[in-house]
């Protein structure tokens, strides 16, 4: 399946009700675009890492009440999960697809992360767009626009990484879900790419 782009009625699967009835809509409707935009992005991404880069889409297998308020698909050097290191995801939630460098709680190298942050603030503010945004938790739709990023916002989100158990950090681009751009696939893929090109500094900092 080529990667066409993703259209408005993608982004209406996380209006239904249920698990199961969001679920079905998801794989059927979301899931196959997802796959294809897996595979056609991880032979960029392994080039610009300088690694072999495996694509994962979100399985959302431990869900057994709650249906998902958001899916993706994420790319990391792990072939068989990507949860553990830090990695790059592409995703939805109803109002916006997301396209950032991550590291999930479960990730140890979040310390890392951070360490080198701290060192590197001047550096990622003169690389990072203003309307890139950083989060503390994937599982929220909202987060700090790069140019609201002042020192205390840095340290506090360094501080929640060395502290907080169940802290994480997102930091990327986010396209509201009526931009003409999401439906163009060939479009679409090229902003992708771009901002991980933009983005590949803060994944080198995390090991």
């Amino acid at each position: 399946m080529t990667f066409n782009g993703f259209a408005a009625e993608d982004f209406e699967v996380f209006t239904i009700d249920g698990l199961e009835p969001r679920m079905d809509a998801l794989i059927s409707r979301v899931r196959p675009k997802l796959t294809a935009l897996g595979d056609e992005v991880a032979p960029f991404l392994s080039a610009l890492c300088g690694e072999e880069m495996f694509p994962h889409v979100a399985k959302h297998a431990r869900r057994t009440v709650h249906p998902p308020n958001d899916t993706w698909v994420a790319w990391g050097p792990g072939k068989r999960g990507y949860k553990a290191l830090p990695h790059f995801q592409t995703g939805m939630f109803q109002s916006h697809l997301f396209i950032v460098f991550a590291i999930i709680y479960e990730s140890p190298n979040k310390i890392i992360f951070a360490d080198a942050l701290s060192g590197s603030i001047p550096a990622v503010r003169e690389r990072l767009p203003g309307n890139f945004f950083w989060s503390t938790d994937h599982l929220d739709p909202h987060g700090t626009p790069q140019s609201d990023m002042g020192g205390e916002q840095f340290a506090e989100l360094m501080r929640r990484l060395k502290e907080v158990k169940k802290a994480e950090v997102t930091c990327g681009l986010r396209i509201a879900n009526d931009d003409p751009v999401l439906q163009d696939g060939p479009a679409l893929l090229k902003v992708i790419e771009q901002t991980f090109e933009t983005l590949l500094p803060l994944y080198r900092m995390s090991f």
